[in-house]
C-alpha cells in the first residue's frame, strides 16, 4: 500500500463540497417522494408545477431556465403532466416555433393539495430558521454564478 496520504488529501470524499450536496439532494428527493406519492407526481413534475403555479403562462425556454433543466429532460415531464390533465401546451400564435405551457383548472386544483408539502418537508430536517436561510442564500449564490457564466 502506498502512503501518500498528504499528497491525495484533496481527493478524499470527506473534503469535497460536491459530495454532501449530492448526498443531501438525493436525501431530500427521497423524502419528497413520500409526500408526492399521494399527488401522483415525481419530484421533477412537482417542481415544474411549482414554477407554473408562480407564473401560469411560460414558454419552454423560460421554464427550462427557471428549473435549471434542459429540453430533453423537461419534455417527457411536460408530456406526463399533460397526460394527467394538469397542463396544456402548444405553439404560440406569433411564432409557432415557440412552445407555451399553461395550467388547466385541474392543475390549479392540485396546488391546494400540494399546499401542505413544504411544511411537512420543513419538519423533516432539524435546521434552525437562520441556518435554513443561510443555506438557501449560499445555494442560490452558486446558481446565480452559473447563470452569469452562461451569459
Amino acid at each position: 500500500m502506498h502512503d501518500d496520504s498528504e499528497k491525495y488529501e484533496e481527493l478524499k470524499l470527506e473534503n469535497q463540497l460536491c459530495f454532501p450536496l449530492y448526498a443531501v439532494s438525493n436525501l431530500i428527493i427521497r423524502k419528497y417522494k413520500t409526500y408526492l406519492k399521494e399527488l401522483d407526481l415525481t419530484y421533477t413534475q412537482y417542481i415544474t408545477m411549482m414554477a407554473l403555479w408562480e407564473e401560469d403562462l411560460l414558454i419552454m425556454a423560460e421554464l427550462n431556465q427557471k428549473l435549471h433543466l434542459n429540453s430533453s429532460t423537461l419534455s417527457p415531464v411536460l408530456r406526463r403532466l399533460e397526460e394527467k390533465g394538469y397542463i396544456e401546451k402548444g405553439p404560440l400564435e406569433e411564432d409557432e416555433r415557440i412552445l407555451f405551457i399553461n395550467l388547466t383548472d385541474k392543475g390549479y386544483e392540485l396546488r391546494d393539495k400540494a399546499l401542505k408539502i413544504p411544511k411537512k418537508m420543513a419538519k423533516e430536517f432539524n435546521l434552525e430558521q437562520e441556518e435554513a436561510k443561510e443555506l438557501h442564500r449560499i445555494l442560490y449564490k452558486i446558481l446565480e454564478q452559473e447563470e452569469k457564466s452562461k451569459r
